[in-house]
């Protein structure tokens, strides 16, 4: 007769059956890690379509410093951790999966791997599946921010100072709408004996990236570019007064609400993307 434990011990590995093994990472251009219990789950992306470089208008240097760091980590040399900062719709998520797939273009073997920002504490997991990868990889976290410098600690270990090290064929690129990545009014609310030495501490985070790049809100004739150069590419008919209108109306001019205006210049013109 069966024993009752092992009976037991059967059904719960029925229902929680072990970990798939992770894909095959000399394969895919994108993956997406996902946390879970024990670590977590590298899956490769459905879709990795990112906009081409020359779309990606009025942020050429910009453009210029993140291609050359992904070209370095590609080829094996130094490459610096990259905080993308500034106002929404600007480029910074855009511009991180469009430079990466510029230099796949080129050849060079690396790879996008997008985690959630509540995946920092499983990374080490990540790293140590990605080790001996025989490629690079950029690790995009998007649109990042915390409410206290306690909430980064994390972050920081992984960037700089942990016990163990990260893999050198991999980098984090982290986007957010704050340049230090928590509210600078918090910091600066702080009962310490010395408060600069509290706002130098929560402001820290920040300077553990070696490529910071700023993207600031755009005026309407780089919006009007911007149209101009989707709609030119995707053989739209181009009306400025019809684009700034549609801004108006949105109350923004930006990267991203541009590339809403073609969407539905599209679905009127009855055009697919």
């Amino acid at each position: 007769m069966t024993d009752p434990l092992d009976r037991i011990a059967a059904a719960l590995e029925r229902l929680a059956p072990p970990p798939p093994a992770p894909p095959d990472l000399s394969t895919y251009p994108a993956y997406v890690w996902h946390k879970g219990v024990s670590g977590g789950v590298l899956k490769p992306a459905r879709a990795f379509a990112p906009l081409p470089l020359a779309e990606l208008v009025g942020i050429d240097s910009q453009k210029a410093a993140l291609v050359e760091n992904v070209r370095r980590l590609a080829r094996g040399l130094p490459a610096h951790d990259v905080l993308l900062w500034g106002a929404r719709g600007t480029g910074k998520s855009a511009l991180s999966k469009a430079a990466v797939a510029a230099v796949q273009d080129e050849g060079d073997e690396i790879a996008l791997v997008e985690a959630q920002a509540d995946a920092l504490d499983s990374l080490p997991a990540l790293f140590a599946l990605l080790a001996d990868a025989p490629r690079a990889f950029v690790l995009f976290l998007d649109d990042l921010g915390f409410d206290a410098a306690s909430d980064g600690r994390a972050l920081r270990s992984l960037l700089e100072g942990g016990a163990e090290a990260r893999p050198a064929n991999t980098r984090l690129f982290v986007t957010s709408n704050r340049r230090h990545l928590i509210p600078r009014d918090i910091a600066e609310q702080s009962s310490a004996i010395n408060p600069r030495d509290s706002i130098d501490d929560n402001l820290a985070l920040a300077d553990r990236f070696g490529l910071s790049l700023g993207f600031h809100a755009i005026d309407q004739d780089t919006y009007v570019a911007i149209v101009r150069t989707y709609a030119t590419d995707h053989d739209l008919p181009f009306d400025a007064a019809d684009a700034i209108n549609w801004a108006t109306r949105r109350g923004s001019r930006s990267g991203r609400v541009a590339w809403q205006y073609i969407v539905d210049l599209a679905g009127r013109s009855g055009k697919r993307l």
